[in-house]
């Protein structure tokens, strides 16, 4: 006897292909590629506001996800509320399957945000910065110019600074678009006697040329002026945004002696990203398990990001160093850009579809 299978109903159809399409989008943002939004100028002109791009997991070797209990295809919270979509009552350790390539110098990287310890480390904000120094280089900066291991390090050709521009009447936005400055990167002085403008040296040059500009001059800071808010210890080192270092990034396997100079620079890396249980810092003495260490070896590599917009970015000169399993994935290319300060057709940017990021 013979018997028909029961066909499925019209509901029961529609619920298993949602739940494949949200298993297999889940895989692919997991194994392969995820998209991301530029969502700030620090990066600017290379990466621009509006930028949606691809980030791909399978360069640098996708990491196993550490937080497993979380509602698919979610990071913080779910969408539309302010409810957490994870629990962290199950941490797996940190593995990473093997990649195609390590991270080089100057790759463009998505990170999580290694600052923000109220978050799980795979469910911190994802950032996008360049990788200007890989474990084991030896960083400074010089009058804005970074250095590695002594040589100048190459620049990309659409880094900004800030620029005092000062002028003989009050201009406009439109003025500002022709040299390709958005609204979001001119601000006028109180006294009306000018701008403060972010942009790439060649619109600097270009900006010089017009009759209604009467002084350009870059913002930098004094050498040997101390910042309080620059890592590690910007007013003891005197280091500011402009001279900085320099400063050894950390490398698995490197040991260091625990002197006052090196407690400054790395005793915050070593509490926060070393994984220890029970770690203590008074004044210049590090404690591990109650007992007082005069060496350590790290335990993993790390990163010393930067934004190509220099002037206008929170990166390692304020937070430091970026620890391997913070890294999300390689910035791959682009695949929509949307000027959001135009109307239409117009906010897209047409010649930056599927542009390879560098």
């Amino acid at each position: 006897m013979s018997t028909t299978p029961k066909k499925k109903s019209a509901f029961r159809e529609w619920a298993d292909a949602l739940l494949f399409a949200v298993i297999a989008a889940s895989l692919i943002r997991w194994l392969l590629l995820e998209p991301f939004t530029i969502p700030t100028a620090s990066m600017e002109k290379s990466l621009l506001v509006g930028d949606f791009l691809f980030v791909s997991k399978m360069h640098y070797g996708t990491r196993i996800p550490r937080t497993i209990l979380q509602v698919p295809l979610t990071h913080q919270k779910i969408w539309g509320t302010e409810i957490p979509s994870y629990s962290d009552a199950v941490q797996l350790p940190y593995f990473r399957l093997p990649g195609f390539t390590s991270i080089k110098r100057n790759d463009v990287v998505v990170f999580n945000y290694p600052e923000e310890h109220q978050y799980p480390t795979d469910l911190k904000t994802n950032y996008i910065k360049r990788a200007v120094a890989v474990p084991g280089d030896v960083l400074e900066i010089k009058d804005t110019q970074i250095y590695i291991n002594g040589q100048p390090s190459e620049n990309p050709e659409e880094m900004q600074y800030s620029y005092d521009v000062l002028t003989n009447r009050p201009l406009n936005m439109e003025f500002f678009d022709q040299f390709g400055i958005n609204p979001d990167s001119f601000y006028p002085f109180s006294d009306n006697s000018g701008y403060l403008v972010f942009a790439t040296a060649s619109m600097v040059e270009k900006l010089s040329s017009s009759p209604v500009i009467t002084s350009v001059k870059k913002r930098t800071s004094r050498e040997g002026q101390g910042d309080v808010n620059i890592f590690p210890d910007g007013a003891y080192f005197g280091w500011n945004k402009d001279h900085f270092g320099p400063l050894e990034v950390p490398a698995k396997g490197w040991t260091i002696s625990l002197d006052e100079d090196n407690v400054r620079k790395y005793a915050y890396t070593i509490e926060k990203y070393e994984g220890h249980e029970n770690i203590s810092i008074d004044g210049n003495q590090i404690y591990i398990d109650g007992q007082k260490v005069d060496t350590y070896t790290f335990k993993q590599d790390y990163y010393f990001m930067m934004g190509d917009n220099r002037h206008d970015s929170l990166d390692s000169r304020f937070w430091g160093f970026v620890p391997e399993d913070h890294v999300v994935g390689k910035a791959w290319f682009l695949w929509l850009s949307l000027e959001k300060h135009k109307n239409f057709l117009n906010k897209i940017r047409w010649n930056r579809f599927f542009k390879s990021i560098h």
